[in-house]
């Protein structure tokens, strides 16, 4: 759990790794707020992490920057602890979420899990919304995500980044996968976190971080090596669906982790928009090769293990 003394009293951020985002408590003032809720194979943990820091107090309401399931996958395990909370998300994807679309909301395209959770608004870019007695802005910011919002706090300059910007670069831009131009959308979230000139950033996974400016330069060095070469980013978005199974599942044999992903729609879409001139099986155990090599995952005796 992160506490930095440059944010805003009565702000707790619950450091969770990168199989779950970062969970951010406001609990000062008459209501208390959580942004993002993590995944799902975490929500007991997400659910005792939050009643623990509230000692005995309701959770009244629960914020998501996005919807991709490492964000909001405790939503329905927090929505059944705590009955009357009160859930925001970003517009564009409410429709999905009331009608329950599993595949538009991505769970089913990335091969990923979300329970069913309900939704009570939303909140969109210029919006104002009340947590630890300070108004924080909503600003949105496309790229990551084309939902995604992230949120201000003008007076201390906290900002809530989500997967907008980490201190070491920012998420998958998963509609470059699908064909839709997004790199651009990329870079004018980097500006609009620029011109906010945040003295302290809560990312979406990581380590809460002051050095704004060097983390800039990061991304837009990592953004700049995906315009140039496209390919790139396609083999790290491989990467990335992979080392998140294995972070849930922890070891896997090797011919079930090439079923599931198989059977996972964005890795039939990488293959055939990029690496068609491989067989799909050669190009995905490859893949995992190459984690193994990177150090992120371990080969042994046909077993697959997270590192």
């Amino acid at each position: 759990m992160s506490n930095s003394t440059s944010l805003p009293p009565g702000i707790k951020v619950f450091e969770r790794g990168w199989l779950s985002a970062n969970n951010i408590l406001f609990s000062s003032g008459q209501t208390t707020a959580l942004v993002d809720s993590g995944y799902c194979t975490h929500s007991n943990q997400t659910v005792q992490l939050v009643e623990k820091a509230l000692g005995g107090r309701t959770l009244d309401f629960l914020v998501n920057t996005h919807l991709h399931s490492d964000h909001c996958g405790g939503n329905a395990a927090l929505q059944a602890q705590f009955p009357l909370l009160k859930t925001f998300i970003p517009p564009g994807l409410a429709e999905h979420v009331r009608q329950w679309d599993p595949s538009a909301l991505t769970y089913v395209p990335t091969g990923q899990e979300c329970p069913k959770f309900e939704i009570h608004g939303v909140l969109g870019g210029g919006a104002q919304i009340q947590l630890a007695d300070r108004l924080w802005e909503v600003h949105a910011a496309p790229g990551h995500d084309a939902h995604s919002i992230i949120l201000f706090e003008p007076d201390s300059r906290a900002l809530i980044s989500a997967d907008a910007l980490w201190e070491n670069g920012f998420g998958v831009v998963f509609q470059e996968l699908e064909g839709d131009r997004a790199f651009d959308e990329v870079s004018a979230t980097l500006d609009l976190i620029e011109d906010l000139d945040p003295l302290t950033v809560i990312p979406g996974h990581g380590r809460v971080f002051s050095n704004t400016n060097l983390a800039l330069t990061t991304a837009r060095r990592r953004l700049d090596g995906f315009l140039a070469d496209p390919c790139k980013h396609a083999t790290h978005a491989a990467k990335v669906l992979l080392k998140f199974k294995l972070l849930e599942a922890h070891q896997l044999p090797m011919p079930a982790l090439l079923q599931w992903a198989r059977a996972t729609p964005y890795f039939d879409l990488i293959h055939q928009r990029w690496f068609a001139d491989q067989a799909l099986g050669a190009w995905l155990e490859h893949t995992i090769q190459a984690l193994c090599l990177s150090g992120a995952l371990e080969l042994h005796n046909d077993m697959v293990n997270n590192r």
